[in-house]
């Protein structure tokens, strides 16, 4: 169609083009170059070729080809594509072999289109001529593909909407490999011999075949035979049966060169993989060799110590302050010597999987009183200022393993303290964040002001063996392992922690720990009406949780932030004939501490009103001025609910209200008109013991094995022994076999016989075996003299 047909052409003219068109059973069809190719006019082949008589197409499609190609987005993509070319390129129009839907498949067909400069509505016109050229397309197909000169196997198949094949012809060579008879072509089920692998790939594929596209992509199949081969398997449609497309697809056999490509793909893996363990094994082998030479220092430094403070304190004999000095030294660093040890064996048991967690009934008040005990040495000689907080404390009993949790927390505070220059703050927050299904979700946060970690060694601190290269703290003895046990342990108990720090500002370490509740005090109501109790400390958020604790049970109360305060607002009260009941004072306070704060208190309010000092330090060198000051009581942070609960009803039952009780001293333990049988194999560990022990003055028998032990049990009268202390690594008899053996005797005594484990054996699997084979407690070696007493006085 000549390109100014358009312009100079008349009506007359176009109606017989359209005519001699129409003679020759060509479509011939009218578009606006809109968004839409909206048609304005089409001859009936128009209508013939696609299917749809002119008044269906309208009322579907409203004229609009886009929504004829709605469920076709490729093609008619692929049309756009060509018509936007086209007037891009100022052509005067286009020609295109494309497959057209038609109602019930699709077709091939012709598309030449002429572009004119006739307007409508301001948008051009095009007039396209569209030729049906299907059987041309599918003999040109089929040619393309002559099966038995290709180098490979050759099949024809329709791609049913269920994803199924039905395989219509095969060439021979395709025939043989999958020992086809040409006569059960139609019986075969294609791709059935295809492994897992193989059938998620062809199932990729299968939704793109349904719609007609090339596929390329290889598979794994056996033959006739039962042999494996990879096949590169190129599909290409070739015609529609109704909806589903018809497929000429020719598979390669690559067997050879995927094998060749598979064996060069495990070497190259082996080859990286082995690299990769000669990396991390060099890696390891000089971590192992850092921690071992930094390990042979740290254990030498204490070691040192202990023979250097024994040498000077026997050449020293008759110079007592000298000895006990030198004892005190040689004390710090075997308890600095046996951390190592211990650090390095939890550190094998976790990477050998053998650590266990053991259930302990406990209470996180007592557990963190001890904690701070434990401490305070530390905390006192550097002077750090320790405040803790408490929020939402519901439950403070609960199952865990109380020796792991206590170690957690303990080397935290322990760093906190250690890597915080002298007089700084630390901050103990505990928050019982929730609690459902009989588990509470406990979170410990450790802040201080301290040193920090710079970013590089942040991101391994977690990591075994690792320690910060910082020259400031070189001369802080450690093996690099307590973190890296705490992040485990706390993993194993479902929990995590999280560690924030900038460098020269500080750290924040939050551990969040789920653990089982037990039953819980219910806390009872102790309050009388109109008492009420002042509280005071310089810190604002301890104020609110005491009054939270102290209103929980039933007690109103004020709270200041500091003495002056305290002596102003206690004065004004006993002017109008309102005392309080008692005042809660905290011990350090700026301006005027809790002595000083006592002291113009009595003199404000008399001898009568309880005044209980509240400290998360040691109280025994304030007990006597706080005594002369006027105070009545001592009770130590973190003040939990129980614990003020057991302080204030002394003071409410009139207990004691003008004094103090001070805990019973180790040398004033009188057990005298006891005996024990002390089992323990090794003469120096049987000494210390008999020493420390028999200084409460209980008769001592020993044994030096485990049956030694049950003879002597056996051998003596009933009630004889009112406590065995077992050694569990023995020669002839272990204490695990001895305590089941003595525990069988025909005697009335020995079944509720207290029997206490007493042995270096101390992770949480030895406390559990002994616990098993019926013993009551488990002390470990070396033994703390502390727990000794104490275990001594609950039983005897």
């Amino acid at each position: 169609m000549d390109e100014h047909f358009s312009q100079s052409g008349t009506d007359l003219e176009y109606r017989l083009l359209v005519g001699l068109m129409g003679q020759m059973g060509v479509s011939v069809s009218k578009h606006l170059l809109d968004e839409h190719f909206t048609l304005l006019w089409a001859n009936d082949f128009y209508y013939d070729m696609i299917g749809y008589p002119k008044d269906d197409y309208e009322t579907l499609f409203h004229n609009r080809p886009d929504l004829y190609y709605k469920q076709y987005p490729e093609l008619w993509e692929a049309l756009g594509q060509k018509v936007y070319e086209a007037i891009e390129n100022k052509a005067n129009g286009y020609e295109l072999i494309t497959k057209m839907p038609v109602k019930g498949g699709m077709r091939w067909i012709k598309l030449n289109a002429t572009f004119t400069d006739q307007l409508q509505n301001g948008i051009p016109i095009s007039y396209t001529v569209m030729t049906d050229v299907e059987d041309i397309m599918q003999v040109r197909l089929e040619q393309t593909v002559a099966y038995d000169n290709l180098p490979g196997f050759v099949a024809k198949y329709k791609v049913k909407q269920d994803g199924r094949f039905i395989m219509i012809e095969a060439n021979d060579k395709y025939l043989d490999f999958a020992g086809i008879e040409k006569d059960m072509i139609s019986a075969f089920c294609p791709f059935s011999r295809l492994d897992d692998k193989s059938r998620s790939v062809l199932n990729e594929y299968i939704p793109l075949m349904q719609k007609g596209e090339s596929v390329h992509f290889v598979i794994r199949s056996k033959d006739k035979n039962g042999t494996d081969a990879w096949l590169q398997l190129n599909g290409e449609c070739i015609g529609w049966e109704g909806k589903e497309p018809v497929y000429l697809v020719v598979f390669i056999d690559i067997t050879d060169i995927t094998e060749q490509r598979e064996l060069q793909k495990k070497l190259e893996e082996q080859s990286e993989q082995l690299k990769e363990a000669l990396d991390f094994a060099e890696k390891a082998n000089q971590a192992k060799s850092d921690f071992l030479a930094r390990m042979s220092h740290d254990i030498r430094t204490p070691m040192n110590a202990i023979v250097g403070m024994t040498a000077i304190a026997g050449a020293h004999v008759d110079d007592k302050e000298r000895v006990l000095d030198c004892l005190n030294k040689i004390t710090g660093a075997s308890k600095l010597l046996l951390s190592l040890i211990n650090e390095v064996l939890d550190m094998s048991k976790i990477e050998s999987g053998r650590l266990k967690l053991s259930d302990d009934e406990l209470n996180i008040g007592e557990l963190l009183q001890d904690l701070i005990i434990m401490m305070q040495p530390e905390i006192r000689s550097k002077q750090h200022q320790l405040d803790i907080h408490l929020m939402g404390m519901q439950h403070e009993n609960v199952i865990g393993d109380m020796q792991r949790i206590k170690q957690v927390l303990m080397n935290i505070l322990s760093n906190a303290i250690k890597y915080t220059p002298d007089n700084g703050r630390i901050l103990i927050r505990i928050n019982e964040k929730s609690s459902r299904d009989g588990i509470g979700y406990y979170e410990f946060v450790f802040e201080d002001n301290g040193r920090g970690m710079k970013p590089e060694f942040l991101s391994r601190i977690c990591q075994p063996f690792e320690r910060a290269d910082d020259q400031d703290i070189a001369g802080i003895q450690g093996t690099g392992l307590g973190m890296s046990i705490s992040h485990k342990i706390v993993q194993m108990m479902g929990g995590d922690i999280l560690i924030e720090s900038e460098y020269g500002k500080g750290s924040r370490f939050t551990i969040n720990m789920p653990l089982r509740l037990r039953e819980q005090d219910v806390p009872e109501a102790i309050g009388v009406p109109g008492m009420s109790i002042l509280v005071v400390d310089d810190d604002r958020i301890a104020c609110q949780g005491t009054c939270n604790c102290l209103e929980e049970i039933g007690v109103r109360c004020d709270w200041v932030c500091s003495g002056e305060e305290a002596v102003e607002i206690a004065r004004e009260r006993s002017e109008k004939n309102n005392a309080y009941f008692a005042i809660i004072m905290d011990l350090k306070m700026p301006g005027l501490n809790g002595i000083e704060t006592t002291q113009l208190l009595r003199a404000a309010v008399g001898p009568d009103i309880p005044i209980i000092i509240l400290s998360a330090y040691d109280v025994e060198e304030y007990e006597s001025d706080a005594k002369k000051a006027g105070a009545n009581g001592f009770i130590t942070k973190p003040l939990f609910k129980s614990k003020l609960i057991q302080v204030l009803k002394r003071f409410i039952d009139k207990e004691n209200v003008r004094g103090h009780i001070t805990p019973t001293k180790l040398s004033d333990a009188d057990f005298s008109g006891k005996r024990i049988l002390l089992v323990e194999d090794n003469e120096l560990n049987l000494e210390i013991a008999v020493e420390i022990i028999g200084s409460t003055g209980v008769s001592i028998d020993t044994a030096v094995n485990g049956l030694e032990a049950v003879n002597k049990v056996s051998q003596s009268p009933e009630g004889f022994y009112q406590m065995i202390l077992m050694d569990v690594q023995m020669p002839v008899m272990d204490g695990y076999e001895a305590t089941r053996r003595i525990r069988a005797l025909g005697r009335a005594d020995v079944s509720g016989m207290p029997i206490i484990a007493m042995t270096a054996n101390a992770f949480s699997e030895d406390v559990t075996n002994a616990l098993e084979a019926g013993m009551n407690y488990h002390l470990a070696k070396p033994i703390d003299i502390i727990a000794l007493m104490a275990v001594l006085d609950k039983y005897l």
